[in-house]
């Protein structure tokens, strides 16, 4: 897919970068239709899904013989509503609580030949990768990390910080900003958040099915819903948001190895390999906070179960997959 935009914008007639032809301009809104029909039938599939599977499994009717009064489409629908919603509000969100946050100064007039180089570097990688120039920024950390954000690859944000400008060369930063623009290109925002979306619907669902169950059926509340059903339904939604979190985090890991192979073909797969050496270097990092970490370059080390909830794989096993590729 990537491969395909960047032949489609060689053959642009565009002389000016902020220019956008007649072509890209359908090809960006096949893009944008794309993704609202994959989001509805996103949507559709989750409720589809759980019905079928109550359907077959005959809870209906075991809730019906336990005389347990719930109604599981009206359930479903608002547990879709409430998972998409959480997670698409938060994505929304994400470009403002990035520069809040982090502290991001974003470049608009470049000030010193570093800027005016990652201004020109970001712009040169987003047209080969088919999107729209994001906005660039730096931020001040002494560890060598980055991160993309935005709810749309058009309106994105790529920013730097000061320890990856401080202890990398322009070659390996050169491939970091690759790798940050190919995850703006492949959309990744925008899929993580349907997966967010996804699980959440299934942990609200599950975790009010649990608890009205437990209200009704072991503790024989008949109206209402008695302290049982609240505090079951939060210790579930606890336990499931444990496991929904390894699913995220899984789908996260596998993307990381797309943006480093993005990287690799935006800069070289030596200047890719060179950077995340650099990262491995750097024994002890800090972590990006909360969801910005999903979207760094780095990620920190962990073994055993900790190693289920990384956003990243290991630095070893990124540089063996892009030597492996050679």
């Amino acid at each position: 897919m990537a491969a395909t935009r960047r032949i489609w914008c060689q053959h642009l007639k565009t002389r000016s970068f902020g220019l956008i032809s007649c072509g890209r301009t359908n090809f960006e809104a096949n893009i944008t239709m794309m993704r609202i029909l994959l989001f509805l039938a996103t949507n559709a599939a989750v409720l589809v899904l759980i019905s079928v599977v109550f359907q077959v499994l005959g809870i209906d009717g075991i809730l019906a013989e336990n005389q347990v009064d719930l109604d599981l489409q009206a359930l479903l629908i608002m547990s879709a509503v409430i998972g998409f919603s959480g997670s698409f509000i938060s994505l929304a969100l994400s470009k403002f609580l990035a520069k809040r946050s982090m502290g991001v100064q974003v470049i608009e007039q470049p000030r010193n030949t570093t800027e005016q180089w990652l201004l020109s570097t970001v712009q040169r990688q987003a047209k080969e990768a088919g999107i729209a120039m994001p906005e660039v920024g730096v931020f001040n950390s002494p560890e060598p990390n980055a991160f993309a954000t935005g709810m749309r690859r058009n309106s994105a944000l790529v920013a730097v910080s000061t320890g990856l400008l401080n202890h990398m060369n322009s070659d390996e930063v050169e491939a970091v900003l690759g790798h940050e623009v190919s995850h703006v290109a492949n959309g990744d925002m925008v899929t993580l958040a349907l997966i967010q979306g996804v699980v959440n619907t299934f942990v609200i669902f599950l975790s009010r099915v649990i608890g009205h169950v437990v209200d009704r059926v072991v503790f024989k509340t008949e109206r209402g819903y008695g302290p049982a059903y609240f505090i079951t339904s939060i210790v579930a939604q606890i336990f499931l948001s444990i496991l929904a979190s390894m699913i995220v985090m899984w789908f996260s890991r596998r993307r990381e190895f797309r943006a480093d192979e993005g990287g690799a073909q935006l800069s070289s797969r030596q200047n890719m390999a060179s950077a995340l050496r650099a990262l491995q270097r750097r024994s002890e990092h800090e972590d990006l906070p909360g969801e910005f970490a999903a979207f760094g370059i780095s990620g920190s080390k962990a073994g055993g179960l900790k190693r289920l909830f990384m956003s990243h794989p290991p630095l070893e096993e990124r540089i063996a997959a892009l030597e492996r590729n050679v």
